[in-house]
């Protein structure tokens, strides 16, 4: 038996076997896990862990499983499989409509492409007082804040790791491109338009993103 940890009970030693063990944990885990913490766990390489996270991935999707073993938002975490998420949808809501609003998705279109943002340059790319919405993105952990304007003071606001992981992004390098939604125009107009283009440009960049972790309908669904 391993030697025990501060507070923590024994070790989980070398003699457990490494992909049943990974398989117990992320079973359990409420957020993705990381391969140093998953390697620091079961005292194993982590070389070895995340050789042994992706032969797992890998026999799954070869398997056809009802749910993938991804890489998301830094760590590993099972999700339910592109084709199966309807199934679970109906499961999970029952009938019952969980999703945000045009307007907070929308708002958080803005934040995720212009981050950090203050609530007040949300407002005025979206056209509209964004303050209430902002709210609920917050308490939804989707967004959060993130120090305050040198100049005004004001608070400004970043999207999530809990968004990364809705969205199925390893990060925020990966969310899609904006140009090829945007008509082009000069620099006067672009201003002006930022707001319409961006509510343009959302939907089809959400669900590109969506798409990737599988769960379309459930990116925007409340926790």
């Amino acid at each position: 038996m391993g030697e025990a940890g501060p507070g923590l009970g024994p070790r989980t030693g070398p003699a457990v076997a490494l992909r049943p063990a990974l398989e117990a944990i992320l079973m359990v885990v409420d957020e993705p896990a990381g391969e140093a913490h998953l390697a620091d766990v079961l005292e194993r390489p982590r070389a070895e862990v995340a050789a042994a996270l992706r032969e797992l991935a890998a026999e799954y999707t070869a398997q056809g499983r009802g749910f993938d073993l991804r890489l998301v938002a830094g760590g590993w975490r099972f999700y339910t499989r592109a084709d199966c998420a309807p199934a679970v949808d109906r499961f999970v809501l029952d009938g019952r409509q969980a999703r945000l609003t045009q307007a907070a998705l929308e708002t958080l279109a803005v934040v995720a492409y212009r981050q950090p943002v203050s609530r007040s340059r949300v407002s005025a790319v979206r056209g509209v007082n964004c303050d209430g919405v902002m709210r609920t993105l917050v308490q939804r952990g989707l967004v959060e804040e993130t120090g305050s304007e040198p100049e005004t003071g004001a608070i400004l606001y970043r999207t999530t790791n809990y968004f990364l992981e809705r969205m199925g992004l390893r990060g925020l390098d990966e969310l899609p491109e904006l140009a090829p939604f945007l008509p082009e125009v000069d620099d006067v107009e672009a201003e002006s338009l930022e707001g319409t283009m961006i509510a343009d440009a959302v939907a089809a960049a959400t669900a590109q993103s969506a798409v990737r972790s599988g769960e379309t309908d459930r990116a925007a669904s409340d926790r």
